[in-house]
């Protein structure tokens, strides 16, 4: 009896040590994914609405943040969605620690600089939404590492440079706009690899050549 009694009671020991680390563990999470928007928030240079100035602080928590949706799950940020809130700035690197992002939309404002590569990180990422703001420069050859994504939005910008080789990887894009940029060169041919597109959207650039005709529908 005293034999089963010590069994029970180090089984209930380990179980609450257990629920206890796992408290702690998604605490640390949530803090990383906080410290993540919170750098993000820092390089914004116009928030007219104070969207963000009035309501990302640290004195709420991230998921009850403007725009911020959370796991209920994992308790980790899943959708960031800042669409057409009239936000300035660039894109901070750090925006690449939200290891659990599924949907990022920060369509419709006026960011600028580089395409931010951190995104490149985002394994779990399924829709990017970048149209409507003054991004710049090349498409990098990492965007192919986000394996899961399905939608992908890169339209009315000032992107340039050829499409990237990689992007033949997105196997699971479904729809693919980067149409009014500065984009040039050959479409590429790993396009043909990709069998769950049914939509390209890319007039308004200086493309050579025609996507694959097994596409359902496209725009050049």
């Amino acid at each position: 009896m005293v034999s089963l009694l010590t069994n029970l009671f180090l089984f209930w020991l380990s179980m609450h040590c257990f629920v206890a680390y796992l408290a702690h563990a998604n605490a640390k999470n949530i803090s990383t994914d906080q410290s993540a928007l919170l750098a993000f928030k820092s390089l914004i240079t116009s928030d007219p609405n104070d969207m963000l100035a009035n309501n990302w602080s640290t004195s709420s928590s991230v998921c009850s943040w403007v725009g911020v949706t959370c796991d209920e799950r994992h308790h980790r940020v899943h959708s960031l969605t800042l669409r057409n809130m009239s936000l300035s700035g660039t894109i901070s690197p750090k925006l690449g620690n939200l290891s659990f992002l599924v949907i990022l939309d920060i369509s419709r404002n006026n960011f600028s600089g580089q395409f931010p590569k951190e995104i490149c990180r985002l394994r779990r990422l399924k829709s990017l939404d970048l149209n409507y703001n003054w991004f710049v420069g090349g498409i990098p050859e990492a965007l192919g590492d986000l394996s899961r994504l399905q939608y992908l939005y890169l339209g009315v910008n000032n992107f340039s440079g050829f499409i990237p080789q990689s992007i033949g990887y997105l196997r699971q894009l479904i729809y693919f706009e980067i149409g009014h940029n500065k984009m040039y060169g050959p479409i590429p041919q790993t396009i043909s690899n990709m069998s769950s597109l049914k939509y390209i959207g890319l007039s308004s650039n200086y493309f050579s050549g025609t996507p694959n005709s097994n596409i359902i529908m496209f725009h050049i």
